[in-house]
């Protein structure tokens, strides 16, 4: 008989998989159990699991207190929450759902690049107000035949290229970790192009990097200049890696054509004055990975994966 490991599972998850899991083993499911340190360091000293989102910080005080923990499930791919290296030392196993949320992040990124490439999406309250701003909002852009550029060619960026390229739309990428033969490039039928080429010539960049101190301020204030004058940016990645202060200064002198950003330095995003008036800003809490059915899938993926680790 298999003996019942203590999973403690700190931010939500789809149901049917915390039911899988706890027809198997004890498991105790608190989504606010992220928001209580104490009682989360308590827990964690008798886990044999835990199974996280990116707001638990599975690292110093909380890392130290995973005793017999065998396994970290991550209901996401982005690692920067979770001290892998100190988890390996402790024998402890990290997996995220890589993957699982790649369709739910690249549909927001195509929606988000035909939303604000066509500008007009937020005159409901104008034209219900008796307004008629149609001479101003006539000079929109059409998708088909725009250039995406892709910063990150994962699986996040090749699902993103292949909606893209459904549009109509022209696809260039960069990945850090890709040689310019990479056969995916040939797959996919994208193009490589160095970083400096595609933020200088894409219509909308698109985000899909890791956090790492390679990647720390790359979007900064030089980067964002160099791009092309009415380019998109699109941030689904980590906060950190976009300079928002830079955005709100381009997007309110018109170099910048629309920004959506959905992952932020600070989560909760803190009041921030510069961003409230800006034009063409689409803002996002973190949701962009996040949908029914990704949810689903990635809940029920790390389910899978974290019972084949207790076994």
């Amino acid at each position: 008989m298999t003996t019942r490991a203590r999973i403690i599972i700190s931010e939500f998850m789809d149901e049917r998989a915390v039911a899988q899991l706890a027809a198997v083993h004890d498991v105790l499911y608190d989504p606010q159990l992220v928001d209580d340190a104490d009682r989360l360091l308590t827990e964690a000293r008798r886990a044999d699991a835990l199974i996280v989102r990116n707001r638990t910080q599975v690292q110093g005080a909380l890392l130290a207190a995973l005793g017999p923990c065998k396994v970290v499930g991550r209901l996401g791919v982005g690692l920067d929450n979770i001290d892998v290296g100190g988890c390996a030392a402790k024998g402890i196993a990290v997996i995220p759902a890589t993957g699982a949320n790649a369709l739910s992040v690249a549909e927001y990124v195509i929606a988000s690049a035909m939303l604000l490439l066509r500008g007009a999406y937020a005159s409901t309250q104008a034209v219900a107000s008796g307004q008629w701003p149609r001479s101003a909002l006539s000079n929109g852009r059409e998708t088909a035949g725009q250039t995406l550029g892709i910063i990150g060619f994962g699986s996040i960026g090749q699902t993103t290229a292949r909606l893209a390229q459904g549009l109509g739309m022209k696809v260039m990428a960069f990945d850090a970790m890709l040689r310019p033969d990479a056969p995916v490039f040939l797959q996919s039928g994208v193009r490589f192009a160095g970083l400096q080429e595609l933020i200088s010539q894409s219509d909308v960049v698109t985000l899909h990097v890791p956090l790492v101190d390679a990647t720390r301020g790359l979007f900064n204030a030089a980067r964002i200049a160099a791009m092309k004058k009415g380019a998109v940016l699109i941030n689904t990645s980590r906060g950190h890696i976009v300079d928002l202060a830079a955005v709100a200064a381009a997007l309110q002198s018109g170099h910048l054509g629309g920004a959506a950003i959905d992952v932020f330095d600070v989560e909760p995003l803190p009041a921030n004055a510069a961003l409230r008036n800006c034009p063409n800003l689409l803002l996002t809490p973190h949701i962009s990975g996040v949908s029914a059915e990704s949810n689903e899938r990635v809940s029920l993926m790390i389910a899978d994966k974290v019972l084949e680790s207790l076994k």
